[in-house]
């Protein structure tokens, strides 16, 4: 796992929506003393374009170390190591 302990986590806050995963992997992140970077993707124009651009079908996305971790469950798996 990462040393310096920074994350970056790109997830879904929509007018009609919050995400929940993406609620719960911020969550993660700072209870295990992440300092993140977050990316509010705030449309779903925004959505598509970042799972696009990612080759990835769901937000939320967390990168730690410039490694994609994935999603919430990934970032469970992730840090159990």
């Amino acid at each position: 796992m990462a040393d310096d302990k920074t994350a970056t986590l790109y997830r879904m806050i929509l007018p009609e929506e919050t995400c929940p995963f993406g609620v719960h992997a911020k969550k993660l992140l700072e209870d295990n003393g992440f300092t993140i970077e977050e990316h509010i993707l705030e449309s779903r124009d925004e959505v598509e374009a970042f799972e696009q651009k990612h080759g990835v079908q769901t937000t939320p996305q967390v990168f730690i170390d410039g490694e994609r971790i994935g999603g919430s469950d990934d970032l469970e798996r992730y840090l159990a190591q």
